[in-house]
């Protein structure tokens, strides 16, 4: 794969113009918590038609895209959002589409993906990450969309940004979920092009933390991974194509543990009536834990979760 370059606020702009009247502009809500560190907001893309903000960038995607580019349909490899999203989005455009998944899965994001009239291929988890690190497929045509490596992608990620700046300009620090880097740097890309004082950090999961790791080392380490019920976020290593642009334009980035995710999972339940997956409570789980400013906004990545897994974290338990 080629080098990658920030999206230009210019791209971003561009894209929520592409955009307009196919997804949600989602809400920004301030928590009603006395106990908590700071003044937090939660950013709620849970609610975005597919239930996470990969639409933006997927969307963005193909309607940038040059029309013979999609004549033999698209496809990427995504363990269920993008997936989702990208399958969404060519069934509205009339697009034949593909999605590459790795063999764990959850079920509850590739049913939803094949209801889409998208086609599922399983593979195995080594073959799903070389499929994402070269970014092709000897068996596959039509064009590629990267989850996350892709400048469309992270300028229709990028949107988030002039949102969450628009609906609170005296915000002090973003928070959000980093899985390969897409939705953060798209974030960060967006603010800092017209507020660099605003803060803002990725949050990974304790279990898969390599962007954590390899910015206190101030270069890309290997950690260990452990899969967990925080699907479709973490890796060994930190993506090599995304490593030069999170480590110029995120400020920090912090890692918590199983049981912060699952709290958080169950408080945004109980308290604000708000279903959230793993990587979309992982932001609210840093926030609550310490903090990172005197407003800061929670980026509610996804709310696509088993509902056998929500009921067990609702119960206490870890799944």
């Amino acid at each position: 794969m080629s080098a990658l370059h920030p999206p230009t606020i210019r791209a971003i702009r561009a894209a929520r113009q592409r955009l307009a009247g196919t997804i949600l502009r989602t809400p920004l809500i301030c928590l009603e918590l006395e106990e908590a560190p700071a003044e937090i907001y939660l950013k709620l893309e849970n609610l975005q038609p597919t239930g996470s903000f990969k639409v933006r960038g997927a969307g963005n995607a193909l309607l940038s895209a040059d029309p013979a580019q999609l004549q033999d349909g698209v496809w990427t490899a995504s363990a269920g959002n993008m997936g989702l999203a990208l399958a969404w989005y060519a069934r509205r455009l009339g697009i034949a589409c593909t999605v590459v998944v790795p063999d764990d899965a959850p079920e509850v994001k590739v049913d939803s993906i094949r209801r889409q009239a998208a086609r599922v291929i399983k593979v195995p988890f080594s073959a799903y990450q070389t499929i994402q690190r070269v970014g092709d497929w000897a068996e596959m045509k039509g064009r590629f969309v990267h989850p996350f490596a892709d400048e469309a992608v992270m300028a229709g990620n990028g949107t988030l940004g002039l949102e969450i700046l628009e609906d609170l300009p005296q915000v002090d620090t973003v928070l959000v979920p980093y899985g390969g880097g897409g939705l953060s740097c798209g974030i960060a890309a967006s603010i800092k092009a017209t507020r660099p004082e605003v803060r803002v950090e990725a949050v990974e999961v304790a279990t898969a933390a390599p962007l954590t790791a390899s910015l206190s080392a101030g270069r890309p380490v290997e950690v260990p991974y452990r899969s967990s019920f925080v699907s479709g976020m973490g890796a060994p290593s930190v993506f090599p194509q995304m490593w030069p642009l999170a480590s110029r334009l995120l400020d920090a980035a912090r890692a918590v543990p199983l049981a912060g995710v699952a709290a958080a999972i169950r408080y945004l339940a109980e308290r604000q009536h708000v279903i959230a997956e793993g990587a979309g409570a992982v932001a609210l789980a840093a926030a609550l834990a310490g903090p990172a400013g005197k407003k800061v906004v929670c980026v509610v990545s996804g709310g696509n979760i088993d509902a056998a897994q929500l009921t067990v974290i609702v119960q206490g338990e870890l799944p």
